[in-house]
This record gives C-alpha cells, sequence and structure tokens, in this order.
C-alpha cells in the first residue's frame, strides 16, 4: 500500500490517501472513507479514471496519487453540466477530446416518421436472439475494421460493458440485424437495465446510403414501443453528422452531453 498523510480540515486527524487495491485507493479520515478513486480498462484498451471525493481538496489528492502511479494517457468522461468535477479534471492536467450527446429517441412510429419504412430489396431484418453467432460476428469484425482502419474505433463512443478479451460481442440475443441471403450487413445492439439504450448502429460501408440503418432503427424502436417503452436513448459522437441527422431527423432531442477528457 503507498499512503499519503495530508490534513484535510475535515477533523482533528489527518487524512490519508491510500492504495487499497489494484488501481483503487480511498481517502480516510480515520476509519471513515471520505473520497474514492479508481481506475479501469474500457474494452478498447483506454484506462479511464474516476474520482469521488466529498471536498475539492479531497479530489486535488486523490488525483495526485493516482496519477502518479498510473501510466498515460489516461481518460475520464464528465457530464458537462457538472461544473465542479469539470474544474476538478483540469487542475489534475485534463483536456477535453470529444463531447457525446445524449438523445432520448420517442419509439412510436407515428412520432418518429417510421411506420412504413422497410429494408431494402434483397435484404431482410433478423430480430434479436435469431440472429446467426457466426455471422453476427463476422459483420461485427467487419465493421469495427473498417472503422479503425479509418476514423479509429477510439472515435467511437465509448463501450463499458465487460467482455472476455478480443470478444466484441457480450451477447447476441441482443442483436437485431440486416440480412442478405450470404451475409449481414449491419447490426443494432439494444440493452434494456432500467431503460432501452441503442449501444450501437452499424452497416457495412459498402452498403451504406441504401437505407439500412433507418430500417434497422425502424425495427428496434417499434419492437421497445410494441413492449410498452416510449423512448430509448442514445449517444452520439458530435462530430458524426450522419448519426446526428438520421436521430434528429425521427423526432430525438439532445438531453444532455458528456466530455471525454485526456491527460
Amino acid at each position: 500500500m503507498n499512503t499519503t498523510p495530508f490534513t484535510s480540515g475535515l477533523s482533528e486527524n489527518a487524512v490519508t490517501i491510500t492504495r487499497v487495491a489494484d488501481r483503487q485507493w480511498h481517502a480516510l479520515d480515520d476509519d471513515l472513507v471520505v473520497g474514492r478513486g479508481h481506475a479501469h480498462h474500457r474494452p478498447d484498451g483506454r484506462l479511464f479514471v474516476s474520482i469521488d471525493a466529498w471536498h475539492g481538496s479531497l479530489f486535488d489528492r486523490l488525483a495526485e496519487a493516482m496519477l502518479a502511479q498510473l501510466p498515460a494517457p489516461l481518460y475520464t468522461v464528465v457530464d458537462e453540466a457538472d461544473v465542479e468535477l469539470m474544474a476538478g479534471w483540469r487542475r489534475a492536467g485534463f483536456t477535453i477530446r470529444r463531447r457525446e450527446w445524449e438523445y432520448v429517441v420517442p419509439t412510436d412510429p407515428r412520432v418518429t416518421g417510421l411506420e412504413a419504412v422497410m429494408p431494402p430489396a434483397g435484404v431482410t431484418i433478423v430480430p434479436a436472439g435469431q440472429a446467426d453467432e457466426g455471422l453476427l460476428r463476422a459483420v461485427d469484425r467487419a465493421i469495427r475494421d473498417e472503422v479503425e482502419a479509418t476514423v479509429g474505433w477510439q472515435s467511437m463512443p465509448a463501450e463499458v460493458i465487460p467482455r472476455p478479451e478480443g470478444d466484441t460481442i457480450v451477447d447476441p440475443s441482443k442483436y437485431a440485424v440486416a440480412a442478405a441471403p450470404d451475409r449481414y450487413l449491419g447490426l443494432i445492439r439494444v440493452v434494456t437495465v432500467k431503460r432501452p439504450r441503442i449501444g450501437l448502429l452499424a452497416v457495412r460501408s459498402d452498403e451504406r446510403r441504401r437505407g439500412i440503418a433507418r430500417a434497422l432503427l425502424a425495427h428496434a424502436l417499434g419492437t421497445m414501443h410494441r413492449s410498452g417503452f416510449a423512448a430509448a436513448w442514445a449517444e452520439v459522437q458530435e462530430s458524426n453528422q450522419a448519426a446526428s441527422a438520421l436521430f434528429e431527423g425521427i423526432g430525438a432531442q439532445p438531453m444532455s452531453s458528456n466530455l471525454e477528457l485526456v491527460r
């Protein structure tokens, strides 16, 4: 354990910053935990950090201890409306890397205008839970390779679902796909915990501009609507104008924004 004492003014006793486990730190006032720091690798391999502290001085000391022991580059995600947290990370040397908008997406086809949308000729939509796992993994890998070869997968919204090393399909039952007779052309992943979230919507590069993404979205939103959900959520990177236009064109509204920071 690495321990750094300092006086915080929280009590008459010294507060210590202690590394309590691999990539985990606590700020302790006697036996009371008054702040926590954590670092973890996202599925794309990047190291993200988070700090939860009662006071700005604790945030700074936790950040100081963590940054001294973690390799660069480091990343974090902040709600843009959280001015205090943003200021703390700026003091620690982090800068804005990108912005993601969180959209609330209506599911009612009478609102979205997707009621009559059908996939293009020769393409069928295979509902979630019915996709062939081998073909699903093949289209997922092909799309990821295309993205990595162009803008880079790190430019996509951060995926936080844990998965075994190298496995990009966590739960095949969450994916609906657009299928041609010999292969899959695109996919959409929807995960529902408290509310449905569109985690991924993507189409092979040579099949774009045919209406496949719109058809996948119409299918997924229609399924949610029939299940009783009035809205879904999705994150879109600010620079992805095509995705923003797709969602805004069906009545989705940006509700908040997250900033990805890097040091």
